[in-house]
């Protein structure tokens, strides 16, 4: 496993992190919380030392099994939270968004609630979990100063939701020069990702980028093929059928990625995030020890090389050689459009 520093904060993280909306949650199939503890372990094992929680996940069971399974190894990892949902005063209904509080006097209470809960005296990464960017303003920035000045948290975060905010989020949180930015980027799904990355270079922040969703649920490691059935609650069933098919399509033209016996699929699509020097670490979805031996071994296989890194975005310029309409032609925006026009994207507010 290989390393890297988080934005300025000095802290060094896995290539390759857990996403740890598996644990305390059954959005990713079910398991016993013994089993999930287990597989945090387990990656630690295996030299991954970056996990990632939310307040919301579980409505705190996440953190408290998170703060059981590393308890006793505390210092050899770096545990990332996040706040801004209020979950203590409303019911969920399956996966629907839960009303935002993003404010000063919540993020401290949030905060304070989450290292109780986790059983720590600092978050190590607490990150503000789909903010809008109205809502972070100057008090929530200067809240954000206060805990980093009082020890009760080392970096600060900003994770996007994709039917929530995008572009202006992305932005705000590079330009304030936020430790990390949290974002769903893949092979497949370039815009967002490569607009941030532009967005780094023209003011020389060094915020990092953390992708989840790495291997497009489950279309570039192939846990969805052809003939997969998606169960109704399954996390990946929002997708459109024509989605699926389309990337199916694409998944067969970057196969020379693969090298037999050397590099996956799945580990080539997690080495084209490494390739960008302001990805930190990646969050793929655990399911299996197996996906954890498969995935955290990824750090260590041959990095893609100049040509076929170059090879990939000629592909992507040209959709891959897909035309086809994958029912995803939307992307959503914070400021009326705006922000997707400023960038020259070319997709629709959601």
């Amino acid at each position: 496993m290989h390393y890297r520093e988080l934005g300025d904060s000095g802290l060094e993280v896995s290539e390759i992190g857990f996403g740890a909306w598996v644990v305390g949650t059954d959005w990713w199939g079910d398991r016993t919380e013994e089993q999930a503890k287990e597989m945090v372990r387990y990656a630690l094992d295996q030299g991954i030392t970056y996990f990632d929680t939310g307040d919301v996940y579980g409505h705190g069971r996440s953190e408290e099994l998170i703060g059981e399974a590393l308890g006793d190894r505390r210092d050899e990892v770096v545990v990332a939270t996040k706040v801004g949902y209020d979950f203590y005063n409303n019911p969920q209904a399956g996966h629907g968004e839960l009303p935002k509080e993003i404010t000063p006097e919540w993020i401290r209470t949030a905060t304070e609630r989450s290292l109780d809960r986790l059983g720590f005296d600092t978050i190590d990464v607490l990150q503000l979990h789909n903010a809008n960017v109205d809502e972070v303003d100057a008090d929530v920035l200067e809240t954000l100063d206060e805990l980093k000045e009082e020890g009760l948290v080392n970096a600060v975060g900003w994770a996007l939701g994709p039917s929530i905010g995008w572009l202006a989020e992305g932005d705000k949180a590079i330009t304030e020069e936020f430790d990390s930015l949290q974002l769903v980027w893949n092979m497949l799904e370039q815009e967002v990702g490569g607009h941030f990355l532009d967005t780094i270079a023209e003011t020389g922040s060094n915020t990092s980028l953390i992708p989840r969703v790495p291997h497009s649920s489950g279309v570039l490691n192939e846990q969805v093929t052809r003939d997969t059935e998606l169960a109704e609650d399954d996390h990946r069933s929002y997708r459109p059928d024509a989605w699926y098919e389309t990337g199916w399509d694409k998944l067969d033209t970057v196969r020379f990625l693969e090298r037999d016996g050397e590099r996956t699929m799945s580990q080539a699509s997690l080495q084209w995030l490494l390739y960008h020097d302001s990805v930190a670490t990646i969050t793929p979805t655990f399911r299996t020890r197996e996906d954890i031996d498969e995935w955290a071994a990824a750090s260590d296989v041959p990095p893609l090389s100049d040509e076929e890194f170059e090879r990939v975005q000629d592909l992507y310029a040209d959709g891959f050689g897909v035309d086809r309409d994958d029912g995803m032609d939307v992307l959503r925006s914070s400021v009326g459009g705006e922000d997707i026009e400023t960038a020259g994207i070319d997709k629709r507010v959601a």
